[in-house]
């Protein structure tokens, strides 16, 4: 029996495979599992981000240049050069207004807008760890498009609210009322996603009551313009008050980088790495519906950027979202930048809400992106 069982074993070991025999050089790990690879394509990020921001500028310029009114970079060099005190001649009085007071600020707040969705939905997909989720899952935009309307159309405040004051009222009164709906022990990532959305119907069905029973077609027609977006309003107040609540919150979501980066691994994970589970969800929730909801208030909804932008970023450096969070805010900049500049321009004189044009290129890359990544 003894050698019977001797020679099964001898003969088992040489049916194993050379590499599970004992003794057997360990194979080192194919190249998607080591650290380098799950950085993603780009060792070192920083070149890439200073390309980007050298993208940015230029798109910034041409954005600028863009459209109606007949002028090039030279004057463009000329209206910046005179505001800024330079030694330059300076355009007519109408051409130079025209650039500095409607152009200028519409083209920097499209990069604002676009950071400011880029990074909320980066935040939203590892909180909730689900990889649709955008700026208006929790239904902030829905509220936000709420109180807009019912500023404008019913009159809410007695004149005393403007249209984004009455935006951004309603937003936070829809993430009131989600926190309310969610309670101390609801902050489950299935929860908030499921209740964000009933919200955001809710919203969305009051949004609509109210303008088909109390508004003509001509301010209907407006309201529609504005609900799926438009830089058109964009003026220098608006933009330093969105630029300063969009510069606070990226700072304050990329200090929680580290624990973003274990969400994507669970809440146990996170907690067993030392994060404040709830606290870090809710200190994250709030500091999105409030950048959102100032995105919303100055704008209107703009759909897709905080989806798509996100995605494509991972696939180009990775998950780590110290690394992630800055290149979506630049890449949602640029994005949304040539994505205004081609809804002023398609069909001139008349312009396209810019949603709908995010819609119309973000579909396309979003499958793209996908592709890429093996999961369509």
């Amino acid at each position: 029996m003894s050698g019977s069982a001797t020679g099964g074993r001898v003969a088992g070991a040489r049916r194993l495979p050379p590499a599970l025999r004992p003794g057997a050089p360990v194979a080192p790990p194919p190249p998607a599992a080591t650290p380098a690879a799950r950085r993603g394509p780009v060792a070192s990020p920083v070149p890439l981000f200073a390309l980007g921001a050298v993208v940015l500028v230029g798109s910034l310029a041409c954005a600028m240049v863009i459209g109606s009114g007949g002028i090039g970079f030279t004057e463009l060099g000329r209206v910046f050069g005179a505001h800024l005190g330079l030694d330059v001649a300076p355009l007519p009085r109408l051409l130079d207004s025209m650039v500095w007071n409607l152009r200028v600020p519409r083209v920097l707040m499209a990069a604002v807008v676009g950071a400011a969705l880029a990074i909320c939905g980066a935040v939203l997909q590892a909180v909730t760890r689900n990889a649709l989720a955008d700026p208006y899952l929790l239904g902030v935009s829905h509220g936000a498009s709420t109180g807009a309307v019912l500023v404008v159309v019913l009159a809410v405040g007695g004149g005393a609210l403007s249209v984004s004051a009455g935006a951004f009222a309603g937003a936070l009164g829809s993430f009131a009322l989600l926190l309310a709906l969610l309670g101390r022990n609801g902050l489950g990532s299935v929860r908030v996603v499921l209740t964000g959305i009933v919200i955001g119907l809710l919203f969305e069905a009051i949004t609509f009551l109210v303008l088909m029973a109390s508004s003509d077609a001509d301010t209907t027609r407006a309201i529609m313009h504005w609900l799926l977006g438009s830089m058109a309003s964009s003026r220098w107040d608006s933009l330093v008050v969105t630029a300063l609540v969009g510069a606070v919150g990226l700072v304050v979501l990329w200090l929680h980088s580290t624990a973003l980066d274990a969400f994507a691994f669970g809440t146990d994970t996170a907690a067993s790495l030392g994060i404040e589970v709830r606290t870090t969800r809710v200190v994250l929730l709030v500091a999105t519906a409030l950048l959102t909801s100032v995105v919303v208030a100055s704008v209107g909804a703009i759909a897709f950027v905080g989806l798509i932008v996100p995605h494509g970023i991972r696939f180009l450096v990775g998950p780590l979202h110290r690394v992630l969070l800055p290149f979506s805010a630049l890449a949602g900049a640029i994005f949304l930048v040539w994505t205004d500049a081609l809804a002023r321009v398609v069909f001139a004189p008349r312009e396209v809400p810019v949603g709908v044009f995010t819609a119309l290129v973000g579909v396309p890359l979003f499958l793209l992106a996908l592709r890429k990544r093996g999961e369509w």
